[in-house]
């Protein structure tokens, strides 16, 4: 079965997905660059700076990945989790270098629960199962992008 029957009536939702987590992803660059001094002082805020930024990437490379026109389901599955494995391995790298002790377990729980429904809605897609599992995968990363983002912007300040 070819991804256009598997993502037909999806691509509409993709362009979106795509178009927000790229115009999110510039908006947290422009909103770390404002705090960087704070930023930079807290162990392992940096990193999470990164890990928001990653998450949203990760979201945009999915929603292209959902976009390419006539490749199998196959394909689709196995690139999405290709992904998505790298996203984990990346988040999961950065969120372990040293923080201070009482932001260590939300990071770790953010980047994890950010990123693990990626690989399992790709895990969904390979086996044959719905794109919703992928579109709840890809609600809960962008949360977890956000949860981040709030951190980065308003926590440090107070």
């Amino acid at each position: 079965m070819l991804a256009a029957a598997v993502t037909e009536g999806w691509s509409d939702l993709f362009v979106a997905v795509a178009g927000a987590s790229a115009a999110l992803a510039g908006l947290v660059f422009v909103a770390v660059s404002i705090n960087v001094e704070r930023i930079l002082g807290y162990p392992g805020l940096p990193e999470r700076g990164l890990v928001t930024v990653l998450l949203l990437i990760g979201v945009l490379i999915v929603a292209l990945i959902a976009l390419v026109p006539d490749q199998s389901r196959t394909a689709l599955g196995a690139e999405l989790l290709g992904v998505s494995l790298a996203l984990v391995a990346a988040v999961a790298t950065l969120t372990l270098v040293p923080h201070e002790r009482s932001h260590r377990g939300s990071a770790l729980l953010v980047a994890l629960a950010g990123s693990v429904p990626l690989a399992a809605g790709a895990v969904v897609v390979l086996a044959g199962g719905s794109l919703g599992v992928l579109l709840g995968a890809i609600v809960v990363t962008l949360l977890g992008a956000v949860l981040n983002a709030w951190v980065l912007l308003v926590e440090i300040l107070r």
